[in-house]
């Protein structure tokens, strides 16, 4: 008789381990693995701690659905992030107008998708204007980096941007020799801009370092009085900042000293 009331309390301690097991659903938080009770809970359920652990509701994980026609405010959104990555001026200058150009064109057409044939009927378009190819490459790059910043985004599938990465620029032929300036042609030029006014010192001076010292316009233009330093015996542009942040020293000539020399008296 008192076997048998000892067995109905084991009973009624079992079934209180399953209904607090159905009321959480969690027993791992309530118990710990080692605990007997648990273990014998699971052994009246009969489920193991894999089909419990299944049974647990699980996290739903939300799909994201990138886009395939991206709108003009994505677009913006996108070229902003391009100019804002690019440290250059120029560099910017250039991305602006290529980008806005390819936005202008993308937006013409009735609901294109951002992928690689677009980019390819774009070239065509470039191709079509009578483009040089450096200019048509220079616009595709920006493109292929429209692309990269929207995929990043999350606006457009790496997949659609990776096969805009595979379009290839237009091929150049050959290379371009440019119009040099002779030595007769460069006396001529010297020449006629040579004169008394103070206007006239000052052109003298400026073609002359462009000529003499091979500078670009950008660099005439952001030249200083200190940056021209003597270095081993020879007159010298001082680490010039030049295109891309390149630093360099440039040799300059005694006749480009002079011109210079001369448009400093003259200025003060």
């Amino acid at each position: 008789m008192q076997s048998r009331k000892t067995c109905v309390s084991r009973q009624l301690s079992i079934a209180e381990v399953v209904c607090i097991l159905d009321e959480c659903q969690i027993a791992c938080a309530l118990f710990q693995p080692t605990d007997p009770e648990l273990l014998a809970g699971r052994r009246v359920l009969g489920m193991s701690a894999a089909e419990e652990a299944a049974s647990m509701p699980k996290r739903i994980r939300k799909h994201i659905v990138r886009k395939t026609v991206l709108r003009l405010p994505d677009l913006d959104h996108a070229k902003t992030s391009v100019l804002n990555s690019l440290s250059s001026p120029r560099s910017r200058r250039n991305y602006k107008f290529a980008m806005e150009q390819f936005i202008e064109w993308y937006c013409s057409e009735p609901r294109l998708a951002l992928n690689r044939t677009v980019v390819l009927r774009f070239r065509l378009h470039l191709e079509s204007l009578g483009l040089a190819a450096g200019t048509i490459n220079q616009r595709l790059a920006a493109v292929r980096r429209l692309a990269y910043e929207a995929a990043d985004s999350g606006l457009l599938s790496p997949e659609l941007a990776a096969g805009i990465r595979r379009v290839k620029g237009v091929k150049q032929l050959g290379c371009r020799a440019g119009n040099w300036l002779n030595q007769d042609q460069t006396r001529l030029l010297l020449e006629k801009a040579n004169g008394n006014g103070l206007r006239d010192v000052r052109d003298v001076a400026m073609i002359s370092i462009l000529l003499g010292c091979g500078l670009r316009r950008a660099e005439l233009s952001t030249l200083r009085k200190e940056d021209i330093q003597i270095r081993q015996g020879h007159w010298a542009i001082v680490d010039l900042i030049g295109k891309g942040n390149h630093v360099r020293t440039v040799p300059m000539p005694s006749w480009v000293k002079g011109a210079v020399d001369r448009w400093l008296t003259a200025h003060q």
